[in-house]
Formats: structure tokens, C-alpha cells, sequence
């Protein structure tokens, strides 16, 4: 399952700022990222009088734009996904997915705070805070980081969020829902299905194995 971290912190605490100064330094390590970003507000992404817009505005529930550079989805949601829904359903193809915002969510998250902007934190260790970037030190029993420190916090999210999913990351959808598996169960597919397609020709020491099953006659 792809591992999520969310960037969270007072208005005006910088949090845009944090995440558009780490994405390099995760991306420079081959890191693929995704990244949310929460608007209680609501948003518009589309432009009066486009093709999408129009087709969007005559009633399509989903509207995909393509191009051989990239593709983006227009959706209708009856509420406010959760990270975990959002992964699940939208999601693919990354090793780690940075949020914005999502304060509420149950999802670890960093804290950007800033002493000349507010006075006390956000989040607590029990909020499931896992460390902190700001200007002033903190002894809350999570890791603070400079501002600028963005390999040490590089450093800390690799070895915190992904050391493990390098070794063995397993997933399953069925039907096009994400299921959660037990470490049990993912031990054990890695082992059975590894096995196996070692032993096929060409084949040997797999690092990445797709199986897709579809139903016939329906």
C-alpha cells in the first residue's frame, strides 16, 4: 500500500512552500510522488466555454482529459474523501503520496511551524504528528527540522515511510476496490508468487509482478 504523509500547519505557516522545497529533494533520490491537496472551500479547474467544461456542465458524472504528456480527471463526489479513499480509488503508480492540509485525517503527518507566525503547534504526538520543521526547537518526542533541512527531513521520510516498502510492497484490488491485506498474507503472496515466476524463463529475481484476472462470459 503506498504509504501517505500529510504536510499540515496554521494558515500562512508555509505549508505550500515546505512541500514545493521537498518534492526535490525526493524526487533527486528516484522517488515517485503524488500529492493532494485538501480545499474546504471547493475548486474549479476547468474553464468556461473548453470542451471538457462543456461536457462536464451537460451532465457527465466523470470527465478524463488525455494527451501523450498527461491526463487529468474531473469527478463528481457526493462528500469529502478521506486520503485513504483517495488513494485507493485514484491513486497508482507512485511510492509515496504528500498531502496538504488533511489535518483531521488519520494519516501521519509533519508539521511546519513558524514562531514569528503563530505561538503554539497544530498537532500533537497524538494527532499521529511524526515530526516537525520549523524555526525554533521543539521537545514534544518527535524530530524537528530546520527549515531548510530538507535532506534531514529527506532522510527521515525515506527511512520512515519507504525503507520498508522497498522491500515488499503488495497490493490488491478486486473489482477495482483496494483490499487490504495482513502482513501474514503478504508475506505469504510474495513468497508463493516470487517462487513461481523465478522459475519461468526470463524471469529470474523478479523485482516487479503484475497479475490481472478478468472474469470472461459476463
Amino acid at each position: 500500500m503506498i504509504p501517505i504523509v500529510s504536510i499540515v500547519g496554521k494558515s500562512d505557516s508555509g505549508k505550500t512552500t515546505l512541500i514545493e522545497k521537498l518534492l526535490p529533494e525526493l524526487t533527486r533520490r528516484g522517488l515517485r510522488i503524488a500529492t493532494v491537496k485538501h480545499d474546504t472551500h471547493g475548486f474549479e479547474v476547468d474553464h468556461e466555454g473548453k470542451d471538457s467544461w462543456r461536457h462536464k456542465r451537460a451532465g457527465a458524472h466523470t470527465v478524463v482529459i488525455s494527451s501523450p504528456q498527461k491526463v487529468a480527471l474531473i469527478r463528481d463526489v457526493e462528500r469529502d474523501l478521506t486520503l485513504d479513499e483517495i488513494r485507493g480509488k485514484l491513486i497508482q503508480d507512485v511510492d509515496l503520496i504528500v498531502s496538504e492540509g488533511y489535518k483531521k485525517d488519520v494519516q501521519p503527518k509533519i508539521e511546519i511551524f513558524r514562531k514569528e507566525v503563530h505561538e503554539d503547534l497544530l498537532c500533537t504526538p497524538e494527532d499521529q504528528l511524526v515530526a516537525i520543521v520549523s524555526n525554533r526547537p521543539f521537545d514534544i518526542g518527535v524530530p524537528c527540522f530546520d527549515l531548510e533541512d530538507m535532506k534531514g527531513l529527506g532522510d527521515f521520510i525515506e527511512k520512515t515511510f519507504l525503507k520498508q516498502e522497498k522491500k515488499r510492497r503488495v497490493s490488491l484490488r478486486v473489482n477495482g476496490k483496494a483490499v487490504s491485506l495482513t502482513t501474514f498474507v503478504s508475506d505469504f503472496v510474495v513468497s508463493t508468487i516470487s517462487g513461481m515466476v523465478s522459475v519461468l524463463k526470463g524471469c529470474g529475481n523478479p523485482r516487479q509482478i503484475e497479475i490481472h484476472i478478468d472474469e470472461e462470459g459476463k
